[in-house]
């Protein structure tokens, strides 16, 4: 009873924020919604923006912030609250700059600044628009005088010719995009937004990304975009170029008389506690810490100190640039001196303040004395004070360097600079041997976690910048949404009017329990900051499915040991530890699944993970504790307690049962084989509908006069296409982003006029709309289409090998469980044999389904629909597998199908009621979820039937068959021994 009030107070308190942020985000929505109901997605994101910082909870005194209640709310995933929508392009220039060795020739920049010009108008790749420019401005010189450098021997000299230099300058790019997509895909993942989107524009060296949930732009623009050059520098204090920074400081001092409020006021200086307070007083009284370096106190910047480096106003920083910047200024201060800006602004009362450090870069090189290349491990720590850090782990090589380093500058500063802002400027204390460091620096936790991530995935092999950002909606779109929710509340509403028509008083416990299960799942997923997708539905359906199992287990039991003649209290005690070995092995082999494919997984199959481990935990805690709290209290009487665990209508049914199963074990053999195999062999020949995630398309952005519903017409226009269609809102609700995989394989300019023509005419059709060319001239009923490109597939093949390993390891853990347990390994073979049968019944039953007319998509979720269908088949074959070793302990090996058949007996009520209470939740999904849903639902009410047909008729009888073969072995050695 504690351990229940203080989750569900811990749950109640998570949740409370996802209420409050819901609210926000209602009000925002409102705001930018005009007369016609249309919605402006950047205006509401603007609304949510201007109250980031802003206090919009109180919760029993304590004030949060927007960003506060956003951190800690139930996220969702891309396809349930839609995500921001970005579009980075890698720049090639610095690639052909880096290729040719920064050649100062005047032709080749020419060619490059002509060729980045046209790249501005045009989707042409780059390699070709430079190639044009060159031809154009070079007089007839070859590229090799330019690309034979020292760097590319081997690969390019004075004989190359340009084809041949430019068929190089083309795979480097390629090979970049390349290597940008997967380190971007890398920083996402570790990011930890649930489920993105992530695909290349093909023929260009473009990116798109989608981020579900975007709740602080500038931090995923921070992510995309940084180049991640880290660097350590040796800090030149103050006094190594006084002279030189007063000449600075006079011009600073000139500019601020000139530009001198009108009221003849000087700027007040602030009280600076968090950074030099003594200092910032000594200042304000006139002492001498600025005279001893000759300085005035600037009046047009916060000037503060000497040995810390400049502070001043961050409204400032601008105009230094630009005084920095200019000729008199730069000839000034040495040439082996750089001014770097910290990262990250300090407060003080009510201003914040940058640092500006003195880096010395002999003769301006760019080169560090030690690089970020060096590192081969980073992640967020704490330091010894508990403040938020990043450890870092050099190699061999780095390690040397480093102990060089700091051996050199004891008492000094090393700046630690990441992309030509310093992190922090720690004084090094004395020589660190080892290559295991530390940043440390005024990070938030958060912040410590971007950059641990940003090093550990590496640099990006050249810059890039986001061309295109907006807010699109969810992949399901807002109508399906609503229609899964209603459906699955419907779903579990019947479910309760079953179990207490069957289990009469148990059935309200086994709801309870079942309430608090799902309960517990959101809070913990709130907790956790984990986000909830429909992969995690799917994890969700799953746990209901186990929870229910788990009651139905333990009241069987309990009805069983009442026939038995036990009383009310020794019934109850015995149905509770007899089930518990039951619930304990289904619920740690489908746990052990969840955190394999958790480790191993990407995407989808992560989400489903996830969710599929908090629910485990959470329903065996339902279940077996809470559950055993609510039956003990009910029975607090003794045998005179008014419990019943069955009705008029229960009573007495699926008792008793003699049905042999294993004498058709050899038909049910055959007919699994004959589905299996005739729905592979439909798949072969008729292919199968693989949604865009898997197949990439052609994209189009759709604008109409009003706002259209985006799931009909994804409907709709799956009705008009051979391809997958995916339909999402783009940066308002009368705008939306129509992708297709309609002659996805065919790269002609005619395959593309094509498409956009059946897309015109399929969204013409649907929605009743005209469509026009001009979108300025939108009216009542007209659409026009505003841009299209073509992009690959979100589900890379990365992606699906990680899946497919995962699967494996997945299953050796299930094979290698059973065996611990069950002590056979014939059950484990027979475990893993029906999860095969299983998976492969699934997509042969889509197979068959697509050929009698009924065609659905195989995307992301069916993955999460096929780890489901695992998840609950493991579980069913586990239960049966407890009752037979139960059965083989008590009266041994003989009559080993008769044990067999008598297990399958004993469990059928559990298995049935388990299957229906389950199947009702997803046939309703099925029949009321909407058409987006339909192959959703589809997949997981084969799985359920299919899951538990194979506990009976597949994992049972193959573990009769291979330990029938070792018995009879075992007979015929016995026979041929000596009496």
């Amino acid at each position: 009873m504690f351990f229940t009030v203080i989750i569900t107070a811990l749950c109640l308190y998570y949740l409370s924020f996802t209420l409050v942020s819901n609210g926000v985000q209602k009000r925002a929505t409102e705001y930018a919604t005009d007369a016609s109901g249309n919605v402006d997605f950047a205006k509401r994101q603007s609304y949510l923006d201007s109250v980031w910082r802003e206090p919009v909870y109180n919760f029993l005194g304590f004030r949060f912030t927007y960003q506060e209640v956003k951190q800690t709310e139930l996220g969702l995933g891309l396809d349930l609250q839609g995500g921001m929508h970005v579009t980075l392009e890698v720049s090639p220039v610095e690639i052909v700059r880096g290729l040719a060795g920064n050649s100062k020739d005047a032709e080749f920049n020419r060619a490059i600044e002509l060729a980045s010009e046209r790249a501005k108008t045009t989707n042409d790749k780059y390699v070709n628009l430079f190639s044009q420019a060159w031809r154009e401005v070079s007089g007839g010189k070859n590229l090799n005088t330019i690309f034979a450098t020292a760097a590319n021997r081997g690969r390019i000299s004075l004989e190359t010719s340009d084809a041949d230099i430019l068929g190089i300058i083309d795979t480097e790019v390629e090979n970049a995009i390349d290597r940008s997509f997967n380190i971007l895909r890398t920083r996402i993942d570790r990011f930890g937004t649930s489920q993105p989107n992530i695909q290349r524009i093909q023929g260009s060296g473009r990116i798109q990304i989608e981020l579900p949930g975007v709740d602080n732009q500038e931090r995923v623009r921070n992510l995309l975009q940084g180049v991640a050059k880290l660097q350590f520098w040796e800090v030149a204090e103050i006094n190594e170029f006084g002279d030189a920074l007063q000449q600075v400081n006079a011009i600073l001092v000139a500019e601020a008389r000139a530009n001198k409020p009108a009221s003849g006021s000087e700027p007040a200086l602030a009280d600076t506690t968090d950074l030099e307070s003594d200092l910032a007083r000594q200042l304000a009284e006139g002492s001498d810490s600025g005279d001893d370096l000759g300085l005035e106190v600037s009046p047009l910047f916060s000037l503060l100190k000497a040995n810390y480096g400049l502070v001043y106003e961050i409204r400032d920083t601008l105009a230094i640039n630009r005084i920095l910047n200019r000729e008199d200024v730069r000839a000034i201060l040495p040439r082996d001196i750089r001014l770097l800006w910290s990262v990250k602004p300090q407060r003080a009362d009510n201003m914040e303040l940058l640092e500006l450090h003195a880096i010395k870069a002999p003769r301006g090189s760019d080169q560090a004395p030690l690089e970020g290349d060096v590192i081969t491990d980073a992640r967020q720590s704490y330091d010894q004070a508990s403040r938020p850090a990043v450890s870092m782990q050099m190699n061999a090589d780095g390690a040397r360097r480093w102990r060089k380093l700091t051996s050199e500058n004891i008492g000094r500063r090393i700046a630690v600079v990441l992309d030509d802002y310093v992190y922090t400027a720690p004084t090094v204390q004395g020589e660190i041997p080892s290559g295991q460091s530390e940043i440390t620096g005024n990070f938030s936790i958060e912040e410590a976690k971007d950059l641990a991530n940003i090093l550990k995935s590496g640099a990006l092999p050249a810059p890039t910048r986001i061309v295109e950002e907006a807010i699109v909606g969810p992949t399901l779109g807002k109508e399906a949404s609503r229609q899964g929710v209603n459906s699955m509340i419907a779903g579990l509403l019947l479910v309760v009017l079953f179990m207490v028509a069957y289990y009469a008083k148990g059935g309200f416990v086994a709801i309870a329990a079942l309430l608090f299960n799902i309960f517990f799942i959101l809070g913990i997923l709130a907790q956790l900051g984990a986000a909830l997708t429909l992969p995690g539905i799917a994890g969700i359906v799953l746990t209901i499915g186990m929870s229910i199992d788990a009651n139905v287990l333990i009241f069987e039991r309990i009805k069983e040991e009442l026939r038995n003649g036990a009383g009310m209290l020794q019934a109850i005690s015995a149905g509770y530890d007899k089930a518990f070995s039951a619930i304990l092995d289904s619920n740690v082999t489908t746990f052990l699944t969840g955190a394999i494919l958790y480790a191993l997984g990407q995407g989808p199959v992560k989400g489903f993970a996830i969710v599929l481990m908090i629910g485990i935990a959470s329903s065996f805690f339902s279940a077996v504790f809470i559950t055993r709290v609510i039956v003990h209290w009910m029975s607090k009487k003794g045998d005179q307690s008014k419990v019943s665990f069955s009705t008029p209508i229960s009573t007495g049914l699926l008792n008793n049962l003699n049905i042999d199963f294993l004498s058709k074990r050899k038909f049910a053999y055959l007919i699994s084989t004959g589905v299996i195999v005739l729905g592979l062999l439909i798949a072969v020949v008729n292919g199968l509908k693989f949604g865009v995630d898997f197949t990439g398309g052609r994209y189009y952005i759709v604008e109409f006069s009003e706002a259209v519903p985006a799931s009909e017409l994804k409907v709709g226009l799956d009705n008009e296409f051979d391809g997958a269609v995916e339909v999402k809102t783009y940066g308002a609700n009368n705008v939306l982003k129509v992708t297709t995989s309609y002659l996805i394989n065919e790269d002609s300019d005619e395959a593309n006029r094509e498409v956009e023509v059946r897309v015109r005419e399929g969204i013409a059709a649907v929605t009743g709309f005209t469509f026009i060319s001009d979108a300025t001239k939108l009216s009542s009923g007209d659409f026009a289409i505003t841009g299209s490109n073509k992009v690959g597939a979100t589900v890379a093949d990365d992606i699906k090998a990680s899946s497919m390993e995962a699967m494996f390891f997945a299953l050796v853990a299930i094979f290698l469980y059973i065996l611990l347990r069950f002590r056979k390994w014939q059950f484990s073979l027979a475990s893993i044999i029906a999860l095969v049968h299983d998976t492969f019944f699934v997509v042969a039953a889509f197979a068959i389904a697509s050929a009698l007319g009924a065609t659905f998509e195989i995307d992301q979720v069916f993955i999460a629909a096929v780890l489901t269908v695992i998840g609950y088949s493991i579980n069913d074959t586990v239960i049966v597998f407890d009752r037979i070793r139960e059965n083989i302990t008590n009266k041994g090996t003989n009559r080993l199908v008769a044990l067999f058949n008598d297990a399958i007996n004993q469990t059928m009520a559990r298995t049935l009621i388990t299957s229906a209470t389950t199947l009702i939740v997803v046939l309703v999904l099925l029949v009321f979820g909407g058409e987006v849903l339909r192959g959703f639902s589809f997949a997981l009410l084969i799985g359920v039937l299919v899951g538990t047909y194979s506990s009976i008729y597949i994992a049972t009888p193959v573990v009769v068959d291979l330990m029938k073969r070792e018995l009879e072995n075992e007979s015929k050695e016995t026979a041929k021994k000596p009496a």
